[in-house]
């Protein structure tokens, strides 16, 4: 059987379990395997991602019309 086939009979099985302490078991799983975007970056990233938010902070930040305004003259649209 293949992967596609394999979901649509599990996600099948899955609405129809009445089981309590089972539905609790797969959110447990899920819960496991859930990795959070910013623990999958690197330290450069987040240090990117931070100086921007104090940039963004200290006011230094450039408004979202005013980009769009720059790129639509920029590039004729």
């Amino acid at each position: 059987m293949d992967l596609q086939a394999e979901k649509l009979s599990l996600l099948e099985w899955l609405a129809g379990l009445n089981d309590p302490k089972t539905l609790k078991e797969f959110i447990s799983l899920k819960k496991s395997k859930e990795v959070d975007w910013w623990d999958e970056m690197s330290e450069d990233e987040r240090a990117a991602i931070d100086e921007g938010l104090a940039q963004l902070d200290r006011g230094e930040g450039i408004p979202h019309e005013q980009v769009m305004k720059e790129v639509r003259e920029k590039y004729n649209l």
